[in-house]
């Protein structure tokens, strides 16, 4: 299950029972037999686990519709024999494969090349491998034999990564990352590395710490001026708007057409119409005498009401006529 790493062989309680036919590609392409998976073998030394191994794990586990995938993993003692040093040791390379999702089981210290006996003692079915020639212990194919017999699947590799071009890598930047384990507390003993080459990396490192400082305060500044920039542009935009705003009601209180002169205009006609009041109506009667002023002589007559008519005048002469009896 997905839940535990994969067994391991010579540890699984879990062997195969059921007779051991052999079986063509055919056969098990269509899913037979229905009594047993058919039983998938990929070897290698698999250092420094990478997407490439497991994408050709994914292949040889997907060949059938029923596959039981088990990986061999050569051993320290052989492979640095017959392939070179290894970054990686056997244990570590062992668990590697052990929690790869596709793996179904891992055979300890597999052998350089496959005999009749350990296919037999495996019950393998198929061997899934890429297609390329492997020379190696002198043979120009190690995988030649397999291929005559008609158990060869091949898969295919992954272009632009290994294990070659990872520790290329490594070799190419060598001091880059020299520098970056003794800056997280590794000894220069530890890296194998000189005394000279230890003051050297960490001087360098105190540079690349104060660029990185500087890089930071030159950022911060930047961001700091752009924050200034922004807010003298809002604050512009606000000033020009209230300045039309204060402008505008200016002009609406002393334009031409304001509120200011409509209002001295109506407060102007009031005045004018205090000063000048209107004129009396001629049908308004005559103001009768005051007691306390002296009577006016019977020959003048009263210029604020002169007499409208001939009928108003001859009543008048007959008040006069009446009131000059009286004092008699």
């Amino acid at each position: 299950t997905l839940t535990a790493p994969a067994p391991f062989a010579d540890e699984s309680s879990c062997q195969c029972q059921a007779p051991h036919e052999k079986l063509t590609i055919a056969q098990a392409r269509r899913g037979t037999p229905v009594d047993r998976p058919v039983r998938v073998y990929a070897d290698g030394i698999f250092d420094l686990f990478h997407s490439g191994h497991a994408r050709a794990l994914m292949q040889a586990k997907t060949l059938f519709p029923n596959s039981y995938l088990l990986v061999g993993v050569c051993s320290d003692d052989l492979t640095h024999k017959f392939k070179g040093f290894t970054v990686m040791n056997e244990t570590e390379r062992y668990e590697a494969l052990r929690h790869c999702r596709y793996v179904d089981e891992v055979i300890r210290d597999a052998p350089w090349t496959l005999t009749p006996e350990f296919l037999e003692k495996h019950k393998i079915d198929f061997v899934a491998h890429d297609d390329i020639p492997y020379s190696s212990a002198g043979s120009d194919d190690v995988y030649k034999h397999i291929k005559e017999a008609g158990m060869f699947v091949p898969t295919q590799r992954t272009e632009g990564i290994s294990t070659s071009d990872i520790i290329t890598r490594i070799v190419r930047d060598y001091d880059v990352y020299a520098r970056r384990n003794l800056q997280r507390g590794y000894t220069a003993k530890e890296l194998n590395v000189s005394f000279i080459n230890e003051k050297k990396y960490r001087f360098q490192n105190q540079v690349d710490k104060m660029k990185e400082k500087v890089k930071n305060v030159e950022e911060k500044s930047k961001e700091f001026v752009y924050k200034v920039e922004e807010k003298s542009h809002d604050l512009i935009q606000k000033w020009e708007e209230k300045s039309r705003e204060f402008i505008g009601n200016f002009l609406e209180l002393f334009g031409p057409d304001g509120a200011w002169k409509q209002m001295f205009q109506e407060r102007s006609g009031r005045m004018l119409q205090a000063f000048s009041p209107r004129q009396s109506p001629n049908s308004s009667p005559t103001r009768g005498r005051s007691p306390s002023r002296s009577p006016s002589p019977p020959w003048v007559f009263n210029k604020a009401s002169p007499p409208s008519s001939p009928k108003a005048a001859s009543a008048s002469l007959s008040s006069m006529s009446e009131g000059d009896e009286d004092e008699k």
